[in-house]
């Protein structure tokens, strides 16, 4: 879905590729298109690890781009903003034992949150992203779809989004394929056709978490490597160096590989098992951000993916409505599934890959040891 011919749409260009030609559609579509990059970074001259989609570099090829066009281009500094609700809380949820998603976060609240802002103050009636994902009406409500092309789907990433952000949003690329995409790219010129594409957190582009971690002053401390039955196998370096699921680094001499079954905080202890301890059937969620289907309080059948990289499967999702309580719904999966890990999303489709619902995972009912 593009919008109507004339309408004044903000862009979000990240330098790349995807929004290079999502800009480009809507041009040809008529739409007055403002192209704005969004600064993550320090300023120039200051050390920064960040990737180069959010940063100086970026804003540079975003430039280009709007300039082959014939748009104009702006970049918005969203530092502090970025600083505060994103790295803080990654920082704060690793520390928690938990091992968050920060994508998905940053999508809502500093993506669909800060461009929408800036879109209000331009008069824009629309907000275009480059990602992969389509969005449709459904009766009253709109609904995210999968893309097409489904090995670059990002629907996961942003399924929390609101109704008030989807009534806004456009996603040019639904239908594309990335192939389609940077042969659109080529026959402009872009040098952005041959960009490579960034697969790591922006903030962490060396995959080193815990180095990270301790810059943001949280503390790596050792603690217990137990067993499911409460024997001690040996000393981990720091929660934030595991996460769920994980079988490599645990530096434990065993027959029989051991795989990461939980991170308890409170005691600071990593839990090991075998590979089958690692799967579970049922997990509790934290508050639903409803979808293609309104709020309810009854149970629904759907296909669940709980996380990025995962294949939905088929589970029931019962919400849940108790003052006070942090818990949105309580999940059962058909079929037990690994590596169920806190922190991450747990994102509910029907059969025809629409986003009914999502919620971030609290915590889960291991099988039984």
């Amino acid at each position: 879905m593009l919008p109507p011919k004339d309408a004044k749409v903000l862009v979000a260009m990240s330098g790349g590729v995807d929004s290079a030609v999502a800009a480009s559609l809507l041009v040809d579509q008529g739409c007055e298109c403002i192209g704005l990059t969004l600064r993550l970074v320090p300023e120039p001259g200051e050390k920064s690890v960040f990737e180069p989609c959010c940063g100086i570099e970026a804003a540079d090829d975003a430039r280009r781009v709007c300039d082959a066009l014939g748009i104009p281009h702006e970049v918005l500094h969203a530092v502090d903003r970025f600083d505060r609700d994103i790295i803080d809380y990654f920082a704060a949820e690793y520390a928690a034992g938990r091992t968050p998603n920060p994508c998905v976060r940053c999508n809502r609240m500093i993506k669909f949150g800060a461009l929408y802002q800036r879109a209000n103050e331009l008069g824009a009636a629309y907000v275009a992203m480059g990602h992969y994902a389509r969005l449709e009406r459904r009766g009253a409500r709109w609904a995210l779809r999968r893309a097409v092309h489904r090995p670059k789907d990002q629907s996961y990433v942003l399924a929390p989004l609101t109704q008030a952000q989807l009534r806004r949003a456009v996603f040019p690329l639904g239908a594309m394929t990335k192939e389609d995409v940077r042969a659109r790219a080529a026959r402009f010129d872009f040098r952005v056709a041959r960009k490579r594409e960034s697969q790591e957190l922006c903030f962490v582009s060396d995959r080193d978490y815990a180095r990270f971690l301790e810059t943001r002053r949280v503390a790596a401390t050792p603690g217990p490597i137990l067993a499911t039955d409460g024997r001690v196998l040996g000393q981990h370096k720091g929660l934030t160096h595991y996460t769920v699921g994980q079988r490599r680094g645990l530096g434990i001499a065993a027959e029989h590989p051991y795989y990461v079954v939980e991170l308890d905080a409170k005691r600071n202890a990593v839990i090991v098992g075998p590979e089958e301890a690692t799967y579970c059937a049922r997990f509790e969620t934290g508050r639903l951000c409803w979808g293609g289907i309104p709020p309810r309080d009854t149970p629904f059948a759907c296909r669940t993916q709980i996380r990025s990289r995962h294949d939905a499967v088929p589970a029931t999702v019962t919400p849940l409505a108790v003052p006070g309580s942090r818990v949105g719904a309580r999940v059962a999966l058909d079929a037990p599934q690994r590596s169920v890990t806190p922190g991450q999303w747990a994102v509910f489709y029907d059969d025809d890959d629409y986003v009914l619902a999502a919620a971030p995972i609290l915590s889960f009912e291991p099988r039984a040891y």
